[in-house]
């Protein structure tokens, strides 16, 4: 399964090219810690270092319909699995602060897991539990102890886990549609240049367009490259999970 972060996927506007021509589907956001960044530095996947993003994935139009619509729907799916990665590390990174766990770069959950059973094991029975792709922290009162709300801290460590789990699991779908997706572009790149230049209604805009599709196509091959990490560190959170309840995936 798929690897953390830094990707500046935005297209960088030339004096030629209006506002127009450019299809935003996420605005640029302040730096955050826990944030993803750029294509070219995937961190090991235990990883979540520190990370800074500048802008989603921005496409620019290219004159032809059925391609615009192509690029902006990989655009958006991508800045929506880039979405649920990072609240998947902001989950885990707020699990771990709330358990006090060291090393708060790191994407594992079994240290917080077990510091929990550790912690209220007098009272609770406290154990991860494992439905398909789905987990979830489980915890059952003492059969002594009379019906009360959870701790803060226990109640926080159960939700963080929960979301945990569902943003691990929207970041592995994602990925696999964005997978087919960049796949169709990239072997597509030449017959749709051929279709660009058709659609161009003069020889200077032949020229601005092909160097729109050029400039989608590098980020393209940048965000594949983003999107494989986000999907094999999301897939390495789950198995580890998966290993914690003693299912198999």
């Amino acid at each position: 399964m798929p690897r953390l972060l830094c990707c500046c996927c935005c297209c960088v506007p030339r004096q030629n090219s209006g506002d127009d021509e450019r299809q935003p589907l996420l605005q640029p956001r302040a730096s955050d810690p826990n944030e993803a960044g750029s294509a070219r530095q995937i961190p090991p996947a235990s990883s979540a270092q520190t990370i800074r993003r500048i802008a989603s994935m921005v496409m620019r139009r290219v004159g032809v319909p059925e391609l615009d619509q192509r690029f902006s729907d990989v655009a958006e799916t991508f800045n929506e699995q880039q979405q649920n990665y990072e609240a998947m590390v902001r989950h885990i990174s707020s699990l771990r602060q709330n358990c006090d766990c060291g090393h708060s770069d790191t994407l594992a959950i079994a240290e917080c897991v077990g510091k929990i059973r550790e912690q209220h094991h007098a009272t609770y029975k406290v154990s991860l539990k494992m439905n398909g792709y789905d987990f979830s922290l489980s915890v059952v009162p003492d059969s002594n102890r009379e019906e009360e709300p959870l701790p803060p801290r226990l109640k926080l460590a159960q939700d963080e886990l929960r979301g945990t789990s569902e943003s691990a699991r929207a970041t592995i779908s994602r990925g696999t549609t964005l997978q087919e997706l960049f796949a169709w572009l990239l072997r597509s790149r030449d017959q749709m240049a051929e279709q660009v230049k058709g659609a161009a209604p003069s020889y200077q805009e032949q020229g601005r367009l092909s160097e729109n599709l050029e400039e989608n196509m590098r980020e393209v091959r940048r965000a594949k490259e983003l999107s494989v990490g986000y999907r094999q560190r999301a897939g390495e959170v789950l198995t580890e999970a998966a290993q914690i309840a003693g299912a198999n995936l």
